[in-house]
């Protein structure tokens, strides 16, 4: 049987392929904005002629398909979800726009001249229904169903897509919630997607609660809409495995139980970048690791430190709030497709705007006809014009020096200069993302090596390492895929939370355990419904806990069944040397509160990941050179060795400068480093 991992970007469509016997094949095309299907089945297509099958039959031996997308995140963006109807409690309408005092989130809390926030739900239709839960499950006023009933006749005439139900306290009792659910469901149809807040955000807190669950109504029928048809098409081609989606948490989950959580779809692609980080830097036995992700129109940065991939609920997407669990990253609008453009001073600036696949940059003959990162790498000789995606593309240079010559001319520079400055300026703009990570709080780069993918991203590695000071660069084999490597090395399965508000010495430890047993037969019935067995589930507890009067929360490991003080004892003293770890500070003599309990429940044994070694060779790679090119570095125009990726071995080494030929990327070595083959396919640059 074979595995497939797709990973739908803002430019390529990245497909990796794994066989029976863990072999792996690496396939893009192009994305295809108008019907993001298009280029996932394109990608299909080519990997059926690979393997000399026809679509069907290749499709039909496919066990699983791991799917990564950026559509949700886009659709939140670009402002292009669903006409959204509010069904709240009574005196809490305005909950969503109040939003704790929070202006725009980039501007200074001071600036008063910040225009205000418009909301995913117009006040009209935040309409009241009369019901109260109180903060201890205690259902106060049972839920008026007449003024249900009136909210869902407005919606109608309105034509809403989506419907939220956000009531007060639902986490602790969603009894009303859920009969306001089914109410909407069955009165509304399947014509419009109903989302309810104990469905997506089950913990305290009404602003991030109902902020996230509007946020999972306003996409939820794009993201429904896409899913459907995608697995129709699939059943059509003859497609019997299951098809997954990749979280914002870093887990993987069936795509029904997906449509359903819209909102987990956000950075789904980018989540699973850090999981291709950590397993390639386990296999060079490094536990801090930079992961950065350079594709065609966003850079992504994520931290992992001891080996850990740090999580958040902490995030903001454009203006909204997104309280899920997710994999933390920092995201710019940095990638090949980055046009250059001149500001309103005179000075060149590059990003966050993107020539994108649609015309894409001007060297693809497509249209473009503006600058962008790409053609200045065109024009500095890193990115061969014939071997663009192992010759599919054919690149036009003089299209590229068109392009940046328009662009040239106004700042009185050359061609070649404006290029190099092009390249410098979106290195510096990443390397600043990658210290807002980590140097500015209290890491050492030099303590971490740099893990670099995306298709992009090996042109710029080591210039980006140069800048920081890093002293070692891991270009894994399959960096152009590099998040959808991550997709078969992630975990199936599921996070599920529930708050109790308690303090540690009141802690009831039969109430306790009843609250994970009651997460612990969830887990098991949902991953039941996608036909894993109880004996096969991974169950992992945590506890989100604070001092008392402290707003932020800290997740700390539990050592599954708390029986005894000393039981709870060790979990508080794990969770003062984390808080002493993440802020160098502890305060012991203070109280501590258990917050949330969450439970990580995954399948054990899911897919063994496995690389298929390269064969030995010696310290000379003289064997793989391929040709000479004329390469700009710094000052200097190099006739630049160039040699071909699937022709090195392990164990030879490249001093640069030089430039190593992959068909999905190019890898850029510049004249301070040194690359050294290992035995995984991996590019590891030194500096000397």
């Amino acid at each position: 049987m074979i595995g497939v991992a797709i990973d739908v970007g803002g430019t390529f469509t990245d497909c990796l392929v794994m066989d029976s016997k863990g072999g792996l094949s690496q396939f893009k095309a192009l994305t295809t904005p108008e019907d993001r299907s298009k280029g996932f089945l394109e990608c299909l297509e080519k990997a059926a002629r690979a393997f000399g099958k026809d679509i069907r039959s290749f499709i039909g031996s496919i066990d699983s398909i791991f799917h990564g997308t950026t559509m949700a995140t886009n659709a939140l963006l670009t402002e292009r979800g669903a006409k959204v109807g509010m069904l709240t409690t009574d005196g809490f309408r305005d909950e969503l726009e109040i939003r704790r005092g929070f202006k725009n989130i980039r501007t200074s809390m001071y600036n008063l001249l910040v225009p205000p926030y418009k909301p995913l739900v117009e006040r009209y239709l935040r309409l009241l229904a009369r019901e109260r839960t109180l903060y201890t499950g205690e259902i106060e006023t049972a839920l008026d169903v007449q003024s249900v009933e009136a909210a869902l006749e407005k919606f109608a005439q309105e034509k809403v897509g989506a419907v939220a139900v956000c009531f007060l306290h639902s986490y602790a009792n969603p009894e009303n919630e859920k009969k306001a659910a089914q109410i909407c469901r069955a009165r509304l149809g399947n014509d419009v997607y109903v989302t309810a807040s104990h469905e997506i955000l089950p913990v305290s807190g009404e602003y991030e609660r109902f902020s996230t669950t509007v946020v999972s109504a306003y996409i939820g029928p794009i993201v429904s809409e896409y899913m459907v048809a995608l697995q129709k098409r699939l059943s059509e081609l003859g497609f019997k495995g299951n098809l997954m989606m990749v979280r914002s948490d870093g887990l993987v989950q069936s795509a029904e139980h997906s449509r359903r959580q819209a909102v987990t779809l956000i950075n789904s692609g980018p989540a699973a970048a850090p999981t291709a980080a950590r397993f390639y830097g386990g296999l060079l036995r490094r536990k801090n690791l930079i992961s950065v992700d350079m594709g065609g129109t966003s850079f992504d940065v994520s931290l992992i430190y001891k080996d850990e991939i740090p999580t958040t609920t902490e995030s903001w997407v454009g203006d909204e709030r997104v309280a899920i669990k997710m994999v933390e990253t920092h995201s710019i609008g940095a990638g090949g497709g980055s046009l250059a453009w001149i500001d309103s001073l005179g000075l060149l600036r590059v990003g966050p705007q993107s020539a994108g696949a649609d015309p894409g940059p001007a060297c693809y003959g497509r249209g473009g006809e503006l600058p962008t990162v790409t053609d200045a790498n065109v024009l500095l000789g890193y990115i061969p014009t014939d071997y663009f995606l192992g010759g599919e593309i054919a690149l036009d240079a003089e299209r590229s020096r068109s392009a940046i010559r328009k662009m040239a001319e106004p700042l009185k520079m050359g061609e070649s200069e404006a290029a190099q400055a092009i390249y410098n300026i979106i290195n510096s703009l990443m390397a600043d993302q990658v210290i807002e990570l980590s140097t500015k709080r209290g890491y050492d780069v030099r303590d971490f090596a740099l893990v670099v993918g995306g298709g992009a991203g090996p042109v710029h590695g080591a210039a980006i390492a140069e800048l920081l000071g890093v002293p070692e660069v891991v270009i894994p084999k399959y960096s152009a895929l590099y998040s959808a490597f991550g997709m078969f090395a992630m975990d199936i399965g599921r996070e599920y939370t529930h708050n109790y508000m308690v303090r540690a010495d009141k802690l009831d430890l039969d109430r306790l355990e009843s609250l994970f047993g009651g997460l612990t037969a969830q887990a098991q019935a949902d991953l039941e419904e996608s036909g894993a067995k109880a004996s096969d589930l991974v169950m992992n507890r945590t506890a989100q806990m604070r001092y008392a009067g402290q707003f932020h929360e800290i997740e700390v490991p539990l050592p599954g069944r708390l029986e005894s003080a000393k039981d709870v004892e060790r979990v508080l003293k794990a969770f003062h040397a984390r808080h002493k770890e993440l802020y160098t500070f502890d305060l012991r003599e203070r109280s501590v509160e258990f917050r949330t309990l969450s439970l990580r429940a995954t399948l054990k044994g899911a897919r063994t990941l496995k690389l298929v070694p390269l064969a030995r060779g010696g310290a000379d790679a003289g064997t793989a050179f391929k040709r000479k090119r004329r390469c700009l570095f710094g000052k200097k125009w190099i006739d630049t060795p160039c040699y071909d990726g699937a022709r090195l071995a392990a164990g030879n080494l490249i001093r640069g400068p030089a430039i190593v030929e992959e068909e999905a990327t190019t890898i850029v070595i510049p004249e301070a480093f040194v690359c050294t083959v290992d035995k995984a396919g991996s590019y590891l640059l030194k500096r000397r």
